[in-house]
């Protein structure tokens, strides 16, 4: 084993996974470092597989050692910057070796053990050896899934490793768990920036954008430059279809003098690519003429650009200059071998110019250099078709549907809205063609010696041909001898994904539509021959247009071939890893390279320090002891994240199933319902208790108990009160309540489609009774519209584009779109007054308004939360699946006079539901999802389903997931309560807590609501007591530590106060809530209120900010003090 030096071992533990991108072991003058590095891979490896310490020599004098290294060096200015912020591993082995080396004892030879894997990952990630990293990280987290939150190094590295072996669904669980441990981590730039490209390739563009934003924000040095940032903002627009946006974006990047050629090349790529595509960028003739011009102004400034040339050639053909576009794919070729695109372009124009052949080999170099290349399979499958052999079309066409079938429903949510009908029926028209071909093959006799000669050698015989040499000889001589123009009408090309971005989106928009009618069914072959040709020309456009290397669904577990690590980074912008070491190691001599914030941190949450922390801060404090207690801890970071949970929690995270293996009786269970007779029944206490102990419940009869007058929400009495009130309004697709299907793909899908637009009360009405009116009419053909099921859907979103939605229900054959009046907001009293009046009738654990009721104690409106929201229907509408924000009940009445059907799942459940969003690519927070209930049984998840007739109340307990539609023509009200229970109070801080996590906004600001209640309520329920007694400790703590905190950087804090009924406060870039502490800045010409983590992103020593206090310190105490657990017995509200 090799000997390690004390100055190389001091080396050793400073580095860790927040080096990565910054330390380049691949440059010749660090490869002293790099040798250093390998050998401690070999002694820690060694280490491992034998139990045996590497001989390091143990030191507690670090800065000598660092001084063998030349200061001025930018990597050793990060050494000695970086000193303070020594990872758990090296602190926990320093430690335990100083106190217990001599020892030997088993528990620090364990210690040592764990932490030698976690270094042997950094290590592994800085080598740029990400498989050995992510297999040292996993081994470390066995050992380490107790506390393993506490690591931040550990978390951001096996992030970066999970990112560059593309496993993304679990890259984005580590940053999203990283930025909420420590949103002040020191690479936290880096993570905002990957988190933003990976939500951006899974459809997630709204959080995508506002990663890509904060990205922009800090001042850390960073590896990537201010207007890479901006460049993937604008490609952002752009893969939306918001083609202005990204056009301004563009432009505005060219007009920056600082802009590096790289960049530029990639901003003329994909300005020039926009301009072949998108029509309403000008005419025709103009936006080619731009598109050539920018195209080859990105060659000029990147000549090595094989992107560039191969959408230059795409261009040409497009206008049908064929020999242009011969000469820019062959010099694509030469400057990228590996690119299938081109070779499927090739081989389109080959097979446009009757050249079968030459169309075959060029063909088979695409599907050869990418097996899952889905245009050249279909444009193989069609050339094949057309010379008769329709074995090898049908193996063809088998391929290229698998390949569809395979990737579309990753991105079908998000891009299918902006995909025209033609390119969602490539699949539909392969389908039919591998309908129809089974049958012909089926009937066709066995082939013989006196067969037709093949025109074509069989896919077998191609596939092993070495055909790359010749492809090239004969690209140079055909070149020479093809016409310039081709006599066919040439194909107007879609877009493959913006360049270089060519596995972050899927966007294809061909001009053309599949003939779906034009691929009949004759009887004898040669009519088949004839169809497939009356076919080929719209297939090869379409096919043609999806050209283009297609983006696996990405792994969950890493690949074992180190060629098939890729680095994703390098498809996103050839200029943001550029191995330019001079620009990042002079940044790595930055100031905020010291930040060692979570040094800190682990200093506060391992070892004994652990058990300090707990000890310290506890509920049993009182203000004096917690202020003494805080006056302990360094200001000489930001404080560390401040969390409402328990100390020393981990990191929220969607809870496992219940074990218990459900029979299908159990899957199935009755809904608990109960039948009020009259007004006694409907205020006793047994009410309350019955729907507390249920997810859900259904209260009949409630109207008519109550004598509640429901005439005062029916549509008619609406429009005479308020006809030009707003209504939100949802277009949806018509179908039966328990089925999702999108015919595309000819399957039940989770993806449920919405598209957003507004109207009046009044214009809804009219709707609402002219669909009506046409039911009557059909009613005799088609039987009743509520109860039909139609089987046709598409991918969710919500998008207000009009004309998208015409265009689309032009071609639905079985569809019946119809518009869901949703979120009408009847909270004002002076235009509702009547309304509100008549819900006071309601027993006080139910009304909108109650002392029981602690959605009443947040101080403001809420809206459609702690007021009435009312819903207009018509059959079919539909609320999409989702659990009620922050996990409070809801009240809901059905107003009639059709019914409802509702879906519901227990919220010890919920956890295996957003697994099942994940597995359809659906966000469980953000997407609109409609659940097939055969998954939710085949998971062993139960739900409940029952009808909700007029006057009817349903009860949706706490963290219930439910999904509703509507069976007739209805109207619906609805809000939330908050029963004062520790259950209650317990989801509410969780989904709050979780909601950090997601980057989610907590409409419900549980901070400030918490501190309401201490005020006004007296609690008698100790678990209760404990949960807000704990919130108000972790946040008064936090105010009194950013207070100290903000006063050592000379910064004075001015009272403000609180005006009366003024809503809560919320970060204007995270949108985290922000309590009592506000630090404003100057935005816009508006004043924007920041928590300090982004404050300090906006000015490290927060000057040219304003620090206010919404409450005196003296104030806060003494509602601490005063949060007492209340002795007296029988508080209704109580549990």
């Amino acid at each position: 084993m090799g000997q390690i030096s004390f100055e190389d071992d001091c080396l050793i533990r400073e580095l860790d996974s927040r080096y990565y991108g910054f330390l380049d072991l691949s440059n010749s003058k660090n490869v002293d470092i790099r040798n250093l590095v390998q050998q401690t891979v070999t002694n820690l490896q060694n280490y491992i597989a034998n139990g045996q310490l590497p001989d390091m020599k143990n030191t507690h004098d670090n800065k000598n050692a660092i001084q063998k290294y030349d200061p001025s060096n930018p990597v050793d200015q990060h050494m000695e910057n970086a000193s303070s912020q020594n990872n758990e591993d090296s602190k926990l082995l320093d430690k335990q070796i100083c106190e217990k080396g001599a020892v030997g004892d088993e528990k620090a030879q364990d210690e040592q053990y764990i932490n030698a894997l976690c270094k042997l990952g950094h290590l592994h990630l800085l080598l740029g050896e990400y498989s050995e990293a992510l297999s040292a990280y996993q081994k470390y987290l066995r050992f380490r899934e107790n506390n393993y939150w506490t690591n931040h190094a550990f978390i951001y590295g096996i992030g970066v490793a999970y990112f560059k072996l593309r496993c993304f669904k679990w890259a984005i669980k580590s940053f999203q768990e990283l930025l909420y441990l420590s949103p002040n981590f020191t690479c936290a730039n880096e993570v905002h920036l990957r988190l933003g490209l990976m939500l951006k390739h899974c459809g997630e563009f709204h959080i995508a954008q506002k990663h890509l934003q904060l990205a922009l924000l800090y001042t850390y040095p960073s590896t990537f430059s201010e207007l890479q940032v901006k460049f993937q903002i604008a490609h952002l627009y752009e893969v939306q279809n918001k083609h202005k946006a990204a056009k301004d974006g563009y432009e505005f990047l060219l007009n920056e003098k600082n802009i590096s050629l790289e960049l530029k090349a990639d901003v003329y790529r994909q300005l020039g690519w926009m301009y072949h595509c998108v029509e309403c960028l000008g005419e025709k003739k103009e936006r080619e003429a731009n598109a050539l011009n920018f195209l080859q102004k990105s060659i000029e400034a990147d000549p090595k650009s094989g992107q560039s040339l191969y959408l230059l050639g795409r261009c040409y053909a497009g206008i049908n200059k064929v020999h242009d576009a011969f000469l820019a794919y062959r010099n694509s070729v030469e400057k990228s071998e590996g690119n299938a695109d081109t070779w499927c372009s090739i081989g389109v124009l080959y097979q446009q110019q009757n050249q079968p052949t030459d169309a075959l080999q060029a063909y088979i170099c695409a599907v050869q250099l990418d097996k899952d290349h889905k245009a050249a399979w279909t444009n193989l499958g069609i050339l094949y078709e057309s010379c008769g052999q329709l074995r090898d079309a049908y193996a063809c066409y088998l391929n290229a549907t698998k390949q569809i079938s395979f990737q579309s429903s990753l991105f079908r949510r998000k891009q299918a809205i902006r995909m025209k009908k033609d390119t969602i029926g490539l699949s539909k028209g392969l389908s039919q063609r591998i309908t129809f071909l089974e049958g012909q093959l089926s009937q066709a006799p066995l082939p013989s010696i006196t067969s037709k000669r093949r025109q074509l050698c069989s896919i077998e015989e191609a596939w092993n041909l070495p055909i790359s040499l010749e492809m090239n000889s004969r690209q140079q001589q055909t070149a020479q001898m093809l016409p310039r123009q081709i006599t066919k009408q040439s194909p107007i090309q879609g877009p493959p994904p913006p360049y270089p971005h060519s596995q972050l989106s899927q966007s294809p928009i061909p001009a053309k539509r599949i003939k779906d009618d034009g691929a009949g069914q004759p009887e004898l072959m040669q009519n088949n021959i004839q169809a497939s040709s009356q076919l080929h020309q719209n297939l090869i456009n379409i096919s043609d247009s999806l050209n283009q290397r297609n983006f696996n669904a990405m792994p969950e577990t890493n690949k074992n071939s180190e060629q098939s690590v890729v680095d994703t980074f390098d498809d996103i912008s050839n200029d943001i890893y550029k191995q330019n070491e001079t620009i990042k190691l002079e940044r790595l001599s930055h100031d905020a390279l010291s930040n060692n914030e979570d040094s800190k941190h682990n200093e506060y949450n391992n070892g004994v320090a652990t058990d300090d922390l707990s000890t310290t801060f506890k509920i049993q404090m009182d203000s004096k002891q917690l202020m003494a207690a805080v006056k302990l801890l360094p200001i000489d970071e930001p404080p560390v994240h401040c969390t409402i949970l328990q100390v020393n929690a981990p990191p929220p995270s969607p809870p496992d199933c219940p074990p218990q293996k459900l029979t299908r009786d159990q899957l199935l269970p009755p809904t608990p319902s109960v039948h009020l007779e009259n007004k006694k029944n409907a205020f006793s206490p047994q009410l309350q208790e019955f729907c507390l102990k249920h997810p859900i419940a259904v209260v009949r009869g409630l109207a008519g108990a109550l004598k509640l007058d429901l005439g005062l929400f029916s549509t008619k009495t609406l429009v005479e009160a308020n006809p030009d009130h707003s209504v939100e309004v949802r277009t949806q697709v018509h179908q039966s309540p328990d089925e999702n299907w999108d015919t595309s793909q000819g399957k039940r899908v989770w993806a449920c489609i919405s598209h957003r637009s507004h109207t009046t009360i009044a214009k809804y009405a009219q709707y609402q009774a002219s669909s009506f009116q046409d039911s009557l009419k059909d009613e005799s053909d088609k039987g009743f519209p509520g109860s039909q099921a139609m089987s046709d859907s598409d991918s969710k979103d919500s998008v207000s584009n009009s004309n998208i939605v015409l265009k689309r229900k032009k071609h639905k054959i079985n569809s019946k779109m119809l518009r869901f009046g949703t979120n009408v907001d009847l909270s004002d009293e002076k235009k509702w007054k009547p309304q509100l009046t008549e819900l006071q009738k309601l027993p006080a654990f139910a009304r909108v308004i109650s002392a029981a009721n602690m959605l009443s104690h947040v101080g403001h409106v809420i809206l459609g939360m702690n007021t009435v929201q009312l819903y207009m229907k018509v059959p079919g509408s539909r609320t999409p699946g989702h659990q009620e924000n922050n996990n409070f009940c809801s009240i809901n009445i059905n107003i009639g006079p059709g019914d409802c059907e509702w879906f519901a799942v227990p919220d010890a459940y919920w956890g295996g539901v957003h697994n099942l969003c994940e597995k359809n690519n659906i966000s469980y927070l953000h997407g609109s999802w409609w659940p097939v209930l055969e998954d939710l049984y085949k998971e062993n998840i139960p739900v409940y389903r029952f009808i909700q007739k007029p006057g009817d109340l349903v009860w949706v307990n706490a963290g219930c997931v439910h999904w509703v539609q509507s069976v007739g023509w209805c109207n619906n009200i609805a809000w939330n309560v908050g029963p004062l229970t520790a259950r209650q109070y317990s989801l509410a801080i969780e989904r709050y807590e979780w909601n950090k996590v997601q980057a989610f906004k907590s409409i419900v600001p549980m901070v400030h609501l918490s501190w309401n209640l201490a005020r006004n309520i007296k609690v008698s329920d100790t678990k209760l007591f404990e949960l807000i007694k704990m919130c108000l400790l972790q946040t008064l703590k936090n105010v009194l530590h950013i207070q100290e905190y903000v006063r050592s950087k000379g910064v004075e804090i001015r009272f403000n106060g609180r005006g009366k009924n003024e809503a809560s406060h919320y970060c204007g870039q995270c949108e985290v809530e922000v309590f009592n502490v506000l630090f404003i800045k100057e935005q816009e010409k508006r004043h924007v209120v920041h928590c300090l983590s982004c404050a300090l992103k906006l000015s490290p020593s927060l000057q040219g900010i304003v620090c206010l206090e919404e409450y005196r310190l003296s104030e806060l105490q003494r509602v601490y003090d005063s949060f007492t657990l209340h002795r007296t017995q029988g508080l209704a509200y109580t549990q």
